[in-house]
């Protein structure tokens, strides 16, 4: 093999392995923004479950942490006009901030559209979801009354809040969305 044959496949070789070393930090940074995305559906998925040892309701609403997150951090929603980014993490110190818009987002009305109070019990942040547990004191059939989920609907237009309630032997589900964000049980 001569000298020029040898520098033109050194050439076409390096050329190839410099298109290689050019592509590959696109394509790790083309994974890593995929991966780390924002997830493209906006959900949340909450259980109603009647106890009639206690005559409550237990609700427990599950969520995606940036979706809340980003509801929280909302000027003028929850904290007045400052805009200030709010993370939810276990034993943070949000929890009248989440009480207070989960509350006005998720109301049990009577067949005079009077809210039934809620009890906030807390909430549990687990990999990419928080839940919230609320209790509402029940006594009596769900005729008439109205449930009002519009959790996170100010924040995304295609938010969908599905909503399975249990009470006895019955059990409905219901979906929440914009334009419906209250359903008659």
């Amino acid at each position: 093999m001569s000298g020029k044959q040898y520098f033109k496949i050194f050439l076409v070789e390096n050329k190839e392995r410099t298109k290689r070393l050019i592509r590959f930090p696109f394509l790790i940074f083309f994974v890593l923004t995929l991966s780390s995305s924002v997830h493209d559906y906006h959900v949340s998925v909450t259980q109603m479950q009647y106890n009639p040892a206690l005559r409550t309701f237990e609700v427990s609403i599950r969520m995606f942490t940036d979706d809340l997150e980003r509801a929280l951090s909302q000027p003028g929603l929850t904290q007045g006009n400052d805009k200030q980014r709010v993370v939810i993490k276990n034993n943070d110190k949000n929890d009248p901030l989440v009480e207070r818009y989960v509350l006005k987002s998720f109301v049990l009305m009577d067949s005079q559209k009077k809210p039934v109070a809620a009890k906030y019990v807390g909430k549990e942040q687990e990999e990419d979801a928080t839940w919230v547990y609320l209790e509402i004191p029940f006594n009596g059939p769900l005729n008439g009354f109205k449930l009002q989920n519009s959790t996170l609907m100010e924040v995304f237009d295609d938010q969908v809040n599905m909503t399975n309630i249990k009470s006895a032997s019955e059990k409905r589900t219901f979906l929440f969305k914009k334009g419906q964000s209250v359903h008659i049980l």
